[in-house]
């Protein structure tokens, strides 16, 4: 499997879905709390973003805009953040 195939794999199946969930967390907090922070609404902004841009990264591997070295590179950082956030 290449590098492309495995980070798409890996973004559509753990990361973007994570991001929906914590999204999702968020949108519920703010609403049951009435108001949101300053904090709290850059760091939904912040997911937002996220989400956004392993969309695109999805997007682009379809395309076949992405070649597999850039893939290796992106999937070993998105790996790292997922195994530092389960620690």
């Amino acid at each position: 499997m290449s590098n492309t195939e495995k980070l798409k794999n890996f973004l559509v199946q753990e990361i973007i879905p994570d991001l929906e969930e914590a999204i999702d967390e968020m949108f519920g907090f703010i609403e049951k709390a009435k108001m949101a922070s300053i904090a709290d609404k850059e760091e939904l902004q912040e997911l937002q973003e996220m989400h956004s841009e392993c969309k695109d990264i999805v997007i682009e591997i379809e395309a076949g805009d992405m070649d597999d070295n850039e893939a290796g590179d992106i999937l070993a950082e998105f790996v790292e953040m997922k195994t530092s956030d389960d620690e």
